[in-house]
């Protein structure tokens, strides 16, 4: 299958929290692939001020209903704010 959408999840965490946020985006990046329907890829991207989760869908459809699923949500406990959303079509 092809990467038809991203889904972008930007999130400011604090450099002395990335290693958690690297242990976190580990344990949940395998249930991701393997459970949530048109999902591809996964990816954790670090720089100074935040971190970003790339998701890569088969639809833009796909990637939003991640954003209703229970592993989804499952996260939110653990957000300091609110994350960037995004959702990105590729043209």
């Amino acid at each position: 299958m092809e990467v038809k959408a991203y889904l972008e999840i930007t999130m400011r965490i604090a450099a002395a929290d990335r290693p958690a946020a690297a242990g976190v985006y580990a344990a949940y990046r395998e249930p991701f692939l393997k459970t949530i329907a048109g999902a591809l890829t996964k990816e954790l991207l670090v720089r100074d001020d935040d971190v970003q989760v790339l998701h890569g869908f088969d639809s833009a459809a796909h990637a939003a209903a991640y954003l209703e699923s229970e592993l989804f949500k499952g996260l939110q406990p653990l957000w300091s704010a609110a994350p960037d959303v995004r959702i990105y079509t590729v043209a």
